[in-house]
Parts: structure tokens; sequence; C-alpha cells
């Protein structure tokens, strides 16, 4: 997804409570900037780990959470919103 990029370690999580892989505060803490698909995404990370992401930079990508899990017309949502972004961050 981020060709030329070696320098980038990424990870997913979810908040929901049958995701695949939880968020958690561990991840959170590692994290140096933290992707969002929904405002209310956000709001519930801050709500429930503040301590946790203090540091990090949170970005709202503004992506309706509707896609099924690696869809490909969400999977070219995200590296269109994604790429620019950590272009600028390198």
């Amino acid at each position: 997804m981020f060709s030329g990029r070696d320098d980038l370690e990424a990870a997913s999580a979810g908040l929901a409570p049958d995701a695949e892989e939880l968020v958690t505060a561990e991840a959170l803490e590692w994290a140096d900037m933290i992707f969002v698909m929904e405002k209310v995404h956000r709001a519930r990370l801050q709500r429930r780990f503040a301590p946790h992401i203090r540091h990090a930079r949170i970005v709202c990508l503004d992506i309706p959470d509707r896609y099924e899990f690696m869809d490909e017309a969400l999977v070219r949502r995200l590296e269109t919103a994604v790429s620019p972004l950590l272009r600028r961050r390198g």
C-alpha cells in the first residue's frame, strides 16, 4: 500500500467488540499517528484511551465505516486518503 516507505510500520485494530484485533493501550502508545474512519471513532478513542494517545496525532479520514474487511473500494479510498499524509510525514 505504501511502496517505497520501508521506514513505516503499521498496525490495524478496531473498537468494536467483534473486531478481529482490538485496540489496546499498548498499541496506541506505540503509534505516533492514528487513522480513524469516522469522527465517532476518534471520540471513542479519546474517551476510552486518553492517557495513551496524548503523544499521537489522530487523523479522521471521514470515510463511512460501512465496508467489509479488505473491500477493494475501501482499500482505494484508504490509499487515496492516507498516502499524501504519509508522504508529507517522511
